[in-house]
């Protein structure tokens, strides 16, 4: 139970960390609201390394505190949005077999995306924003690629330790 409890800490305290330094990268794509994601890293190789309900667990933890301490109510509204929506088709593809990490981590790029784009719907009220879903697809897609490869060769190193 400390081992779980100290992974859980670390693996939070990483995906802070991340999230802190992403705010220090002063790339723009163009976009409002499109960035890296780098402390989902941290969220797909839980995926890999811990129980489901654990990594459901450090998502909101991580999206709250991050959201609490880098930005404010409606990013953590959409965070969580777009982070649980990922999340659980994520799961989904992995229990299903067939998909590599990478194609795991591009699917949950998107569909965090569409999550978001859902809450920005029902906040402005208005249909208006799907005009953004390919954008934002794109956008999904060539973040998860680099987050899914970035995965992919941190969980090769962290079997290789054992």
């Amino acid at each position: 139970m400390g081992n779980k409890v100290a992974y859980f800490g670390v693996f939070t305290s990483l995906a802070l960390i991340f999230s802190y330094v992403e705010t220090l990268i002063p790339v723009n794509f163009g976009i409002p609201g499109v960035k890296l994601g780098l402390a989902n890293l941290i969220i797909v190789t839980g995926l890999y390394k811990m129980r489901l309900s654990e990594v459901f667990l450090l998502s909101v933890v991580r999206v709250v505190l991050s959201g609490f301490i880098f930005g404010n109510y409606f990013s953590i509204l959409y965070s969580l949005a777009g982070g649980i929506l990922s999340l659980t088709v994520m799961a989904l593809l992995k229990k299903a077999g067939g998909f590599s990490v990478i194609g795991v981590s591009i699917a949950g790029g998107t569909f965090h995306n569409i999550g978001q784009l859902v809450v920005a719907m029902l906040v402005v009220e208005t249909f208006s924003v799907i005009y953004y879903v390919p954008v934002l697809l794109l956008a999904g897609t060539l973040t998860g690629l680099v987050i899914g490869v970035t995965a992919n060769e941190l969980l090769k190193r962290l079997t290789a330790v054992k």
